[in-house]
């Protein structure tokens, strides 16, 4: 734990109530450092993703994708070391079709199978790992994704869009549910409705972090919340989905596709170097560090906060897990300093730090 927190210390019993928007390894990533400084936080999760052995699943029994889900719960989990190593194994080559299948997914499929419906499936897992906070998927429907693109073309299935957008070599214009505008899960949108602070990404912009916006009530719920709404943007472009995107850009599409002014407060960018070697692994995959172009994303209404995130260990340009969280609640007890002097109060609603 922290120095600042410990299991049974009041501040991390009652600290702030967070909603973490998205999906892949960046929520996950982030929900690992923020379960350190609150117990009363809330992963909303992305049910788009048709690849690998969450795709398999989709496709025989007809249930949401159970991968980034699954990811989170292993983020926030509690549990004994065997039952987070049977949540992790995978099937090796050679065992038919189960090959490459996470033993996680299956227990989740499983789940899905006895309680009849996703959400419930999640919360019986959650409950036998001890998770620390809440997993929710945005939506309990079996939706695809749908990207459009510059030139008029466009794929289904999140899994084609990489690919497909390097064949038509142009910008995804606008990313769709199929059916569109599916229900949110009651639970997502109470969340939200009741959090101090909601986060969108880290994350794969148009098929981790967006997708959520698309399901019915979720943008709304945002704009509407008088929570602090910080959008936390990649440290690299994504190869096949942000080429030659700068932070404004991310900024520019999260707004379009969520609704307009008032989804997000704030921007939190990386001001770290990326080390020289990764840059130019990188570079192979053209993707490069992400331009941060402050004049533009203020124009769009969203301020701007950089700070160090990038991690100095990881063979990967990713967020340190201990500087994305501790920013994030930094900007949190700042912004509740903020209010707290504007309305005289003696106490700020959050306290970080004795």
């Amino acid at each position: 734990m922290s120095e600042q927190y410990s299991r049974s210390d009041q501040r991390w019993e009652h600290g702030p109530k967070i909603a973490a928007i998205g999906g892949g390894t960046g929520l996950s990533t982030m929900l690992r450092g923020l379960k350190q400084y609150t117990r009363n936080l809330t992963a909303i999760v992305t049910v788009a993703d048709d690849g690998g052995g969450s795709g398999m699943l989709r496709q025989d029994l007809g249930m949401p994708p159970p991968g980034d889900i699954r990811h989170c719960m292993e983020a926030l989990a509690n549990a004994e070391p065997i039952m987070n190593q049977l949540l992790t194994y995978r099937f090796p080559g050679g065992s038919g079709s189960l090959t490459g299948q996470s033993f996680g997914n299956l227990i989740l499929a499983a789940l899905n199978g006895i309680t009849g419906s996703f959400d419930q499936a999640v919360a019986r897992m959650s409950e036998v790992l001890a998770i620390t906070g809440r997993v929710l998927p945005v939506t309990n429907e079996n939706v695809q994704l749908e990207a459009t693109f510059e030139n008029g073309k466009s794929v289904v299935g999140e899994s084609k869009i990489c690919a497909f957008k390097k064949e038509q070599d142009c910008r995804i214009v606008r990313v769709r549910l199929l059916p569109e505008r599916p229900p949110a899960l009651p639970e997502t949108l109470r969340a939200i409705q009741e959090a101090d602070l909601i986060l969108l990404g880290p994350g794969s912009l148009y098929t981790s972090v967006i997708p959520n916006l698309l399901v019915d009530g979720v943008g709304e719920a945002i704009r509407s919340s008088d929570a602090l709404k910080v959008y936390i943007c990649n440290i690299m472009t994504q190869d096949g989905e942000t080429e030659g995107y700068t932070v404004a850009d991310h900024v520019a599409a999260l707004l379009s596709h969520g609704g307009g002014p008032g989804l997000v407060d704030l921007c939190l960018a990386n001001s770290a170097q990326v080390r020289p070697g990764l840059v130019e692994r990188y570079r192979e995959e053209d993707a490069a560090p992400i331009v941060i172009d402050r004049e533009r994303v203020e124009a769009l209404g969203v301020e701007l906060v950089e700070r160090p995130l990038a991690s100095e260990t990881s063979d990967y340009a990713r967020h340190s897990v201990a500087r994305l969280s501790a920013a994030v609640m930094e900007l949190l007890a700042e912004r509740s300093i903020r209010i707290a002097h504007e309305l005289g109060a003696e106490e700020t609603p959050f306290r970080l730090e004795e």
